[in-house]
This record gives C-alpha cells, structure tokens and sequence, in this order.
C-alpha cells in the first residue's frame, strides 16, 4: 500500500500543471488594409511575457499573410468569454 501511494506521489509531482494561458492581440494586412482583432492560445512557454507571446503568435499570423500590431494583455480562461463576441472569427483561430 505504501509503495502504491508513493508512486502516485511521484506521478502526480512529474506531471506539469497546465493552466491554460491565452493572449489578445491586434493584427494587420496591407493592400487592403485590414485590421483584426483576436485571441489566442498560448504555450506555456509563450505565458510569461507579452515578448514571449509576441514570439509564439507572429508566425501563425504570418502563414495566413497577418502581421501582429501587439499583445494587449495575456489571461487564463475566466477572461475567455468577455472577449468572445468581439474577437469573433478571430477567437481562438490562430
């Protein structure tokens, strides 16, 4: 029983406690311009800094031809649903 809760113990300690992490953003495309607004996941790598989720969203923006303007803030999931209705397609897209 001993050895049991022990290794419980020890796979509950190496498991990583993820705690989601998202970020919004503003975004552009020229010729049309064309601005949008919208949020993201974020790895937990990318949580830490508005640099580090700068670093980690510009290139999924930039495969759909987007550039990133700035980070505006980085949140966990109990400021998802605020932001929802005005990201609109852009929520969790990219």
């Amino acid at each position: 029983m001993k050895t049991l809760i022990a290794l419980a113990l020890l796979v509950a300690a190496a498991s990583p406690a993820h705690a989601a992490c998202y970020a919004d953003y503003k975004a552009k495309q020229d010729a049309p311009l064309r601005l949008h607004y919208g949020v993201a996941e974020l790895s937990d790598a990318a949580c830490g800094s508005a640099q580090a989720a700068a670093a980690a969203l510009a290139p999924r923006l930039a495969q759909n031809g987007w550039t990133l303007l700035n980070i505006l803030s980085i949140f966990g999931p109990e400021g998802l649903e605020q932001r929802k209705d005005s990201a609109g397609s852009n929520y969790l897209r990219y």
